[in-house]
Formats: C-alpha cells, sequence, structure tokens
C-alpha cells in the first residue's frame, strides 16, 4: 500500500470511528448536559469528541494487536514520509 493511501485511511477511518461514537454521545446526552449549551452543543461536540477517540487510539495503539490497529486506524503501519528532492533532510 502506498505512502499516500494508508496515510489517508489512517486518517478517514479514525474520523469516521469519531463521527460514530459523537453520533452515540449526541444522540444519549442527557439534556442538563447539551441544554446550557444550545445550538452550539453540536459545535463543540464533534471537534472535542473526534480530538479524544484520536488521541485515545493512537495511545491504544502500542497495546493492540495489528488485526485492531487495521480495524480502528485503517492500517497497522504508519507512513513514512520521505524529504523531497528540493528539500533538505531534517
Amino acid at each position: 500500500m502506498s505512502n499516500q493511501l494508508t496515510a489517508w485511511l489512517r486518517t478517514i477511518v479514525p474520523a469516521a470511528w469519531s463521527a460514530l461514537v459523537t453520533y452515540l454521545v449526541t444522540a444519549g446526552a442527557p439534556h442538563w448536559l447539551t441544554g446550557p449549551l444550545g445550538a452550539a452543543g453540536d459545535v463543540l461536540v464533534v471537534p472535542a469528541v473526534l480530538g479524544a477517540v484520536y488521541a485515545v487510539l493512537r495511545l491504544a495503539e502500542r497495546r493492540l494487536p495489528a488485526w485492531a490497529i487495521r480495524i480502528l486506524l485503517g492500517s497497522s503501519t504508519p507512513p513514512t514520509y520521505q524529504p523531497r528532492s528540493n528539500e533538505p533532510a531534517s
């Protein structure tokens, strides 16, 4: 698999998991929690859950078997990035 496809998968798959978790959180969140936020609730909940789910998945990556990482992150191998020919290596 190309590095570009791997990077894309490792972005999209966690975002899809985050969307699912966000949906479940907003569908079952009690009104006392979301009520004070009003219409801003959806605007605030989505990025917060996205960041939290992605962080948890990346932390769990070291402890999970390869098959679970493929399901949760889209690929068990992180992409490797090579410097472009006109950029100096760091």
